[in-house]
Protein backbone atom coordinates (compact mmCIF):
# COMPACT_ATOMS: atom_id res chain seq x y z
CA UNK A 1 0.00 0.00 0.00
CA UNK A 2 3.18 2.39 0.93
CA UNK A 3 4.24 1.99 -2.75
CA UNK A 4 0.97 2.27 -4.25
CA UNK A 5 0.51 5.62 -2.72
CA UNK A 6 3.91 6.83 -3.08
CA UNK A 7 3.82 5.86 -6.95
CA UNK A 8 0.50 7.95 -6.94
CA UNK A 9 1.89 10.96 -5.00
CA UNK A 10 4.39 11.42 -7.43
CA UNK A 11 2.46 11.05 -10.67
CA UNK A 12 -0.36 13.96 -9.26
CA UNK A 13 2.93 15.94 -8.55
CA UNK A 14 5.02 15.87 -11.53
CA UNK A 15 4.69 16.93 -15.07
CA UNK A 16 6.65 13.90 -16.92
CA UNK A 17 4.10 12.99 -19.47
CA UNK A 18 2.97 9.39 -19.13
CA UNK A 19 0.93 7.18 -21.40
CA UNK A 20 -1.03 4.88 -18.61
CA UNK A 21 0.28 3.43 -15.65
CA UNK A 22 -1.14 0.45 -14.00
CA UNK A 23 -0.29 -0.30 -9.77
CA UNK A 24 -1.85 -3.79 -8.27
CA UNK A 25 -0.97 -4.13 -4.41
CA UNK A 26 -2.56 -7.32 -2.46
CA UNK A 27 -2.02 -6.54 1.26
CA UNK A 28 -3.54 -8.15 4.22
CA UNK A 29 -7.14 -7.17 5.97
CA UNK A 30 -8.89 -3.94 4.94
CA UNK A 31 -5.76 -2.17 3.39
CA UNK A 32 -6.03 -4.43 -0.04
CA UNK A 33 -5.90 -1.98 -2.84
CA UNK A 34 -5.97 -2.35 -6.72
CA UNK A 35 -5.41 1.36 -8.11
CA UNK A 36 -5.08 2.25 -12.28
CA UNK A 37 -3.84 5.00 -13.10
CA UNK A 38 -4.04 6.29 -16.42
CA UNK A 39 -2.52 10.15 -17.67
CA UNK A 40 -3.32 12.06 -21.17
CA UNK A 41 -1.35 15.11 -21.84
CA UNK A 42 -1.24 17.41 -24.53
CA UNK A 43 0.92 20.59 -23.53
CA UNK A 44 1.29 22.55 -20.20
CA UNK A 45 -1.80 24.64 -20.94
CA UNK A 46 -4.59 21.55 -21.19
CA UNK A 47 -6.13 20.05 -18.05
CA UNK A 48 -4.04 16.63 -16.67
CA UNK A 49 -6.32 13.96 -16.50
CA UNK A 50 -6.14 11.22 -14.25
CA UNK A 51 -8.22 8.08 -14.10
CA UNK A 52 -8.09 5.72 -11.26
CA UNK A 53 -9.87 2.57 -10.79
CA UNK A 54 -10.65 0.17 -8.08
CA UNK A 55 -10.99 0.36 -4.32
CA UNK A 56 -9.06 2.80 -2.00
CA UNK A 57 -9.56 2.05 1.50
CA UNK A 58 -7.56 3.90 3.90
CA UNK A 59 -5.84 5.90 1.36
CA UNK A 60 -3.93 8.42 2.29
CA UNK A 61 -5.04 11.84 0.08
CA UNK A 62 -4.71 14.71 2.76
CA UNK A 63 -4.06 17.87 0.89
CA UNK A 64 -4.41 16.44 -2.71
CA UNK A 65 -5.64 18.32 -5.64
CA UNK A 66 -8.43 16.57 -6.52
CA UNK A 67 -10.45 19.32 -8.12
CA UNK A 68 -13.70 18.38 -10.79
CA UNK A 69 -13.07 14.46 -9.75
CA UNK A 70 -15.75 11.87 -10.46
CA UNK A 71 -15.61 9.22 -8.72
CA UNK A 72 -18.29 7.11 -9.85
CA UNK A 73 -19.58 3.91 -7.63
CA UNK A 74 -16.01 4.13 -6.14
CA UNK A 75 -15.00 2.45 -2.66
CA UNK A 76 -12.36 5.06 -0.54
CA UNK A 77 -14.04 3.91 3.10
CA UNK A 78 -11.72 5.20 5.86
CA UNK A 79 -9.87 7.14 3.46
CA UNK A 80 -7.97 9.96 5.06
CA UNK A 81 -8.43 13.66 2.27
CA UNK A 82 -7.92 16.40 4.94
CA UNK A 83 -7.53 19.54 3.81
CA UNK A 84 -8.02 17.99 0.09
CA UNK A 85 -9.01 20.03 -2.75
CA UNK A 86 -12.57 18.62 -3.69
CA UNK A 87 -14.24 21.70 -5.58
CA UNK A 88 -16.97 20.34 -8.18
CA UNK A 89 -15.70 16.67 -7.69
CA UNK A 90 -18.31 13.70 -8.23
CA UNK A 91 -19.50 11.36 -5.48
CA UNK A 92 -22.59 10.10 -6.62
CA UNK A 93 -22.98 6.72 -5.29
CA UNK A 94 -19.76 6.17 -3.83
CA UNK A 95 -18.71 4.96 -0.30
CA UNK A 96 -16.45 7.05 1.81
CA UNK A 97 -17.60 5.97 5.36
CA UNK A 98 -15.47 6.64 7.89
CA UNK A 99 -12.83 8.79 5.88
CA UNK A 100 -12.02 12.20 7.26
CA UNK A 101 -12.72 15.27 5.13
CA UNK A 102 -11.55 17.42 8.01
CA UNK A 103 -10.74 21.75 6.24
CA UNK A 104 -11.38 20.07 3.34
CA UNK A 105 -12.51 22.13 0.17
CA UNK A 106 -15.65 20.47 -1.32
CA UNK A 107 -17.61 23.68 -2.57
CA UNK A 108 -20.34 22.33 -5.41
CA UNK A 109 -19.39 18.85 -4.87
CA UNK A 110 -21.96 16.03 -6.34
CA UNK A 111 -22.76 13.35 -3.85
CA UNK A 112 -25.90 12.29 -4.40
CA UNK A 113 -26.52 9.24 -2.93
CA UNK A 114 -23.53 8.61 -1.80
CA UNK A 115 -22.50 7.23 1.82
CA UNK A 116 -20.43 9.41 4.35
CA UNK A 117 -21.27 7.29 7.54
CA UNK A 118 -19.26 8.72 10.32
CA UNK A 119 -17.21 10.84 8.09
CA UNK A 120 -15.53 13.72 9.65
CA UNK A 121 -16.27 17.13 7.79
CA UNK A 122 -15.14 19.34 10.87
CA UNK A 123 -14.56 23.06 9.38
CA UNK A 124 -15.42 21.48 6.04
CA UNK A 125 -16.25 24.07 3.13
CA UNK A 126 -19.63 21.95 1.87
CA UNK A 127 -21.04 25.31 0.21
CA UNK A 128 -23.63 24.51 -2.67
CA UNK A 129 -23.29 20.78 -2.40
CA UNK A 130 -25.47 18.62 -3.86
CA UNK A 131 -26.06 15.56 -1.61
CA UNK A 132 -29.35 14.85 -2.05
CA UNK A 133 -30.78 11.26 -0.55
CA UNK A 134 -27.14 11.31 1.21
CA UNK A 135 -26.60 8.69 4.00
CA UNK A 136 -24.44 11.22 6.41
CA UNK A 137 -25.79 9.62 9.59
CA UNK A 138 -23.17 10.32 12.52
CA UNK A 139 -21.38 12.15 10.86
CA UNK A 140 -19.13 14.95 12.45
CA UNK A 141 -19.73 18.52 10.59
CA UNK A 142 -19.17 20.89 13.53
CA UNK A 143 -17.99 24.41 12.27
CA UNK A 144 -18.75 22.82 8.87
CA UNK A 145 -20.50 25.40 5.91
CA UNK A 146 -23.11 24.23 4.23
CA UNK A 147 -24.61 27.88 2.71
CA UNK A 148 -27.03 26.73 0.17
CA UNK A 149 -26.35 22.96 0.07
CA UNK A 150 -29.13 20.78 -1.35
CA UNK A 151 -29.61 18.13 1.42
CA UNK A 152 -33.45 16.98 0.63
CA UNK A 153 -34.14 13.00 1.61
CA UNK A 154 -30.53 13.41 3.30
CA UNK A 155 -30.34 11.19 6.26
CA UNK A 156 -28.17 12.93 8.89
CA UNK A 157 -29.70 11.20 12.15
CA UNK A 158 -27.02 11.40 15.26
CA UNK A 159 -25.17 13.77 13.36
CA UNK A 160 -22.61 16.16 15.15
CA UNK A 161 -23.57 19.76 13.81
CA UNK A 162 -22.52 22.16 16.42
CA UNK A 163 -21.67 25.57 14.99
CA UNK A 164 -22.16 24.24 11.60
CA UNK A 165 -23.94 26.94 8.72
CA UNK A 166 -26.72 25.89 6.50
CA UNK A 167 -27.71 28.84 5.46
CA UNK A 168 -30.28 29.04 2.45
CA UNK A 169 -29.86 24.94 2.23
CA UNK A 170 -32.22 22.92 0.70
CA UNK A 171 -33.08 20.16 3.79
CA UNK A 172 -36.92 19.22 2.63
CA UNK A 173 -37.95 15.98 4.27
CA UNK A 174 -34.51 15.10 5.93
CA UNK A 175 -33.53 13.20 8.77
CA UNK A 176 -32.04 15.64 11.52
CA UNK A 177 -33.35 13.28 14.31
CA UNK A 178 -31.17 12.66 17.33
CA UNK A 179 -28.70 15.23 16.16
CA UNK A 180 -26.28 17.67 18.32
CA UNK A 181 -26.73 20.96 16.42
CA UNK A 182 -26.08 24.02 19.26
CA UNK A 183 -25.55 26.66 17.87
CA UNK A 184 -26.03 25.60 14.09
CA UNK A 185 -27.61 28.42 12.00
CA UNK A 186 -30.32 27.16 9.76
CA UNK A 187 -31.42 30.57 8.62
CA UNK A 188 -33.60 30.77 5.83
CA UNK A 189 -33.18 27.79 5.35
CA UNK A 190 -36.03 24.89 4.03
CA UNK A 191 -36.38 22.40 6.59
CA UNK A 192 -40.17 21.09 5.18
CA UNK A 193 -41.13 17.90 6.25
CA UNK A 194 -38.25 17.12 8.12
CA UNK A 195 -37.50 14.96 11.17
CA UNK A 196 -35.74 16.93 13.86
CA UNK A 197 -36.72 15.19 16.74
CA UNK A 198 -35.25 14.24 19.90
CA UNK A 199 -32.49 16.58 19.03
CA UNK A 200 -30.27 19.39 20.60
CA UNK A 201 -30.57 22.81 18.63
CA UNK A 202 -30.04 24.73 21.79
CA UNK A 203 -28.82 28.42 20.16
CA UNK A 204 -29.70 27.57 16.80
CA UNK A 205 -31.01 30.07 14.61
CA UNK A 206 -34.22 29.28 12.19
CA UNK A 207 -34.59 32.70 12.18
CA UNK A 208 -36.72 33.19 8.19
CA UNK A 209 -36.35 28.85 7.82
CA UNK A 210 -38.82 27.37 6.39
CA UNK A 211 -40.63 24.38 8.88
CA UNK A 212 -44.11 23.66 7.01
CA UNK A 213 -44.84 20.21 8.49
CA UNK A 214 -41.49 19.82 10.41
CA UNK A 215 -41.50 17.49 13.58
CA UNK A 216 -39.65 18.87 16.48
CA UNK A 217 -40.94 16.49 19.08
CA UNK A 218 -38.86 15.50 21.92
CA UNK A 219 -35.89 18.60 20.84
CA UNK A 220 -34.26 20.73 22.98
CA UNK A 221 -34.86 24.64 21.63
CA UNK A 222 -33.94 26.63 24.42
CA UNK A 223 -32.09 30.16 23.02
CA UNK A 224 -33.18 29.00 19.51
CA UNK A 225 -34.52 31.56 17.32
CA UNK A 226 -37.62 31.28 15.74
CA UNK A 227 -38.32 34.90 14.47
CA UNK A 228 -40.08 34.84 11.28
CA UNK A 229 -39.89 31.45 10.41
CA UNK A 230 -43.28 29.40 8.40
CA UNK A 231 -44.33 26.86 10.55
CA UNK A 232 -47.21 25.69 8.74
CA UNK A 233 -48.50 22.51 10.64
CA UNK A 234 -44.88 21.62 12.69
CA UNK A 235 -45.29 19.06 14.86
CA UNK A 236 -44.74 20.97 18.33
CA UNK A 237 -46.27 18.34 20.53
CA UNK A 238 -44.96 17.50 23.67
CA UNK A 239 -42.08 20.30 22.85
CA UNK A 240 -40.63 22.46 25.33
CA UNK A 241 -40.13 25.72 23.34
CA UNK A 242 -40.48 27.81 26.88
CA UNK A 243 -36.81 29.38 26.12
CA UNK A 244 -37.24 29.66 22.67
CA UNK A 245 -36.97 33.23 21.49
CA UNK A 246 -38.60 35.20 18.56
CA UNK A 247 -41.77 33.05 18.46
CA UNK A 248 -45.35 34.76 17.90
CA UNK A 249 -48.41 33.88 18.71
CA UNK A 250 -49.63 33.48 14.68
CA UNK A 251 -46.69 30.75 14.19
CA UNK A 252 -47.43 28.85 16.93
CA UNK A 253 -51.19 29.24 16.07
CA UNK A 254 -50.44 27.82 12.77
CA UNK A 255 -48.36 24.67 13.84
CA UNK A 256 -49.69 21.46 16.19
CA UNK A 257 -49.25 20.94 19.66
CA UNK A 258 -50.99 19.31 22.51
CA UNK A 259 -51.72 19.90 26.56
CA UNK A 260 -47.49 18.93 26.36
CA UNK A 261 -46.53 21.53 24.79
CA UNK A 262 -44.30 24.31 26.67
CA UNK A 263 -44.33 27.84 24.97
CA UNK A 264 -42.57 30.83 26.26
CA UNK A 265 -45.00 33.57 27.47
CA UNK A 266 -48.82 33.60 27.19
CA UNK A 267 -48.49 31.93 23.74
CA UNK A 268 -51.17 29.12 23.31
CA UNK A 269 -50.96 26.07 21.15
CA UNK A 270 -53.25 24.59 18.57
CA UNK A 271 -54.77 21.20 18.43
CA UNK A 272 -54.37 19.95 14.92
CA UNK A 273 -57.22 17.31 13.85
CA UNK A 274 -55.73 14.64 11.83
CA UNK A 275 -52.12 15.15 12.70
CA UNK A 276 -51.04 11.38 11.84
CA UNK A 277 -48.58 9.89 14.86
CA UNK A 278 -46.00 8.64 12.18
CA UNK A 279 -44.00 11.13 9.96
CA UNK A 280 -44.33 10.29 6.12
CA UNK A 281 -41.40 9.03 5.22
CA UNK A 282 -39.13 10.57 3.13
CA UNK A 283 -38.42 9.88 -0.59
CA UNK A 284 -35.97 7.21 -1.68
CA UNK A 285 -32.90 8.44 -2.50
CA UNK A 286 -31.87 8.46 -5.98
CA UNK A 287 -30.33 4.65 -7.47
CA UNK A 288 -26.67 5.38 -8.01
CA UNK A 289 -26.06 5.08 -11.91
CA UNK A 290 -24.25 1.76 -12.68
CA UNK A 291 -20.75 1.30 -12.83
CA UNK A 292 -18.85 0.78 -15.65
CA UNK A 293 -17.22 -2.31 -16.83
CA UNK A 294 -14.29 -1.67 -14.35
CA UNK A 295 -15.63 -1.27 -11.02
CA UNK A 296 -14.90 1.69 -9.13
CA UNK A 297 -13.81 4.17 -11.62
CA UNK A 298 -12.46 7.35 -10.72
CA UNK A 299 -11.40 10.36 -12.79
CA UNK A 300 -9.52 13.23 -11.60
CA UNK A 301 -8.68 16.38 -13.39
CA UNK A 302 -6.34 18.80 -12.39
CA UNK A 303 -3.70 21.60 -13.55
CA UNK A 304 -0.15 20.27 -14.50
Amino acid sequence: MQFAQTLLRRLLTTGVAVGAATVALAAAGSASAEIQLQFQYQDRDVARMVSLGGSCNRCELSGRDLTGAAFTGASFTNATLVGADLRGAEMVGSNFAGSDFSRADMAGAEMVGANFTASLFTNADLTGVSAVGATLVRVRMDRADLTGAELNGANMNGALLTGATFEGAEMNAATLANVSARNANFSSAEIGMSNLSNGDFRSASFRAATLNGARLTGGSFGGADFRDAEMNRTDIRGTDLSGARGLTQDQVGRACGDANTRLPGNLTPRVCRGLAGARPAPPAPPAPPAPPRVRNLVVASGGN
